[in-house]
């Protein structure tokens, strides 16, 4: 009765915080998406106060005929896009001159600034050779070969034997979803093919590895996410822990409810767990204490594959190699991008470890031919200009340089932290989100109709700086190659911007 009587209470306790984290999740959720409708007024307005930089309509692109990304019908009819026309070094400039510190590195990838000749050069003289080939039925190009050589002896966190192009991180994580399931159909396991990937994460916006995100803004009108993958706890420490738990604690209970999840669901249904070292467009998050070496050991006991999604986080910008270096993450398969070519050309590569390779070369005359890839998988010249890049990080040891850096960026922008319509700023090497909340409490933001994150934004353009706004979240990932006066003057356009932000904020406090 004893033992009965724990397990019920045990039960109890577990279904509480799930509920809890389902709840807040769900208002986050609605916060969000109404931030993004209905802040639409907000930052019309704002924009229209730097009006000094548009154009006016006989001039410009207001209405244009480009279908943009990620972009709301209205902005395109009702505002000026931003076009941007050169790049050099840590800044853009825009077609009316105009110059942006870049504090995203475009889409957090020109690590190695706007305008490296070495890049340039790359890709000229690849060009000037060998424009395009292929890589179907074992024809390829000498750079699709030693790309995938250097970067099998770059990952060292555990060994990988193959890797396989794409054109981008989505295409990696949609990649990866085709080689597990060839992978347990092989291994005789056509049940095993669930996938796992926690609430708020971001694996790309393609049909299947939007379907591995927990953003409900990739869900939405698109009949996603797909059946057959799941989501578990979102590891946001100060949004989602319980009354007095640390982050060790809290660790534990997420691992706890991953466990929960395999044993519910059948671990003989479960073919990958899939994760970000630092969590980036879900809003910046990296892991509370211990919490890859509590998941790690679970994913092992279940016979499930570990997909480290590094698209965001490789080749320094956590201030190692790779982001499973700085956590003790030792994947199966890895996902990539991004800095990748510093954003140069599109590329993106799977890295696929000895295990799994074996049994998909040793099954392919019984299963067939691992019939997947892309026109443009390890494109000669995408993959001269990735060469180029790593030859670069090693020789700048641009890994040391994040390092070095990176305490400036993080201590210069968490100084602000008191604001008191700042919740929390979060962050590691060269990488930080800020989350705006009223009182400093994850469960009070402010009415989404004052979209004060839109308005932070506004004013980072209008004093000459570029972040992403996410609702009421701010990420920020600069070039690599930034310097310190660079840092200072990016934290100092924060700190104008922030001033404003509350300014409005006590504004609207007071119309209240």
């Amino acid at each position: 009765m004893g033992i009965n009587r724990l397990l019920r209470s045990s039960l109890r306790t577990q279904l509480g915080s799930y509920m809890k984290n389902v709840t807040a999740t769900r208002v986050l959720q609605d916060h969000t998406l109404k931030v993004s409708v209905i802040a639409r007024h907000h930052s019309t307005e704002a924009q229209k106060e730097d009006s000094v930089t548009n154009l006016n309509d006989s001039q410009g692109f207001k209405g244009h005929d480009m279908l943009a990304p990620f972009t709301a019908g209205w902005q395109t009819n009702d505002l000026h896009p931003l076009v941007i026309e050169k790049s050099e070094g840590s800044y853009v400039y825009d077609c009316n001159g105009k110059k942006y510190l870049d504090a995203l590195a475009g889409l957090w990838c020109t690590a190695l600034g706007g305008n490296e000749p070495r890049l340039v050069a790359a890709a000229t003289s690849q060009l000037n050779t060998l424009p395009f080939y292929h890589s179907f039925w074992n024809r390829t190009t000498k750079p699709s070969l030693d790309l995938a050589k250097d970067l099998l002896e770059s990952f060292t966190a555990s060994k990988m034997a193959k890797a396989f192009f794409t054109n981008s991180g989505s295409e990696a994580n949609d990649t990866q979803v085709k080689l597990v399931w060839y992978y347990n159909n092989a291994l005789g396991r056509p049940n095993k093919k669930k996938f796992i990937a926690r609430a708020k994460s971001y694996h790309g916006s393609t049909l299947i590895s939007a379907s591995l995100s927990g953003l409900p803004a990739l869900h939405q009108n698109f009949d996603l996410p797909a059946p057959f993958v799941l989501h578990t706890d979102c590891p946001h420490y100060w949004r989602f822990h319980l009354p007095g738990e640390t982050e060790e604690e809290f660790s534990t209970r997420l691992a706890n409810n991953l466990e929960n999840l395999i044993l519910k669901e059948g671990p003989e249904t479960i073919a990958a767990f899939i994760a970000e070292p630092v969590m980036g467009a879900g809003g910046v998050i990296p892991p509370p204490a211990a919490y890859f070496d509590k998941i790690q050991p679970i994913l092992k006991k279940y016979d499930i594959l570990f997909i480290a999604d590094e698209v965001i986080c490789a080749f320094g910008r956590l201030g190692t190699m790779y982001g499973c270096d700085k956590y003790n993450i030792k994947p199966d398969l890895v996902s990539m991008a991004k800095a990748l070519s510093s954003g140069y050309l599109p590329i993106g590569a799977v890295l696929v470890s000895p295990e799994i390779t074996e049994v998909i070369y040793s099954q392919s005359n019984k299963l067939g031919t691992f019939s997947h890839g892309f026109t443009y998988s390890g494109h000669p010249v995408s993959c001269a200009v990735a060469i180029e890049a790593l030859k670069i990080y090693k020789e700048r040891n641009i890994v040391e340089q994040v390092k070095s850096i990176s305490p400036r960026f993080q201590d210069g922008l968490k100084a602000f932290a008191d604001s008191p319509i700042i919740g929390e700023i979060r962050g590691t090497g060269l990488i930080l989100g800020t989350e705006f909340s009223d009182n400093k409490s994850p469960n009070d933001p402010f009415p989404p109709e004052w979209g004060v994150g839109a308005y932070f934004g506004t004013q980072c353009e209008k004093h000459g700086m570029l972040v992403r706004v996410s609702g009421d979240n701010i990420m920020m990932s600069p070039p690599f190659i930034i310097s310190p006066e660079e840092v200072d003057e990016l934290i100092n356009i924060y700190g104008k911007a922030l001033k404003a932000t509350e300014e409005r904020v006590k504004e609207l406090k007071g119309q209240k």
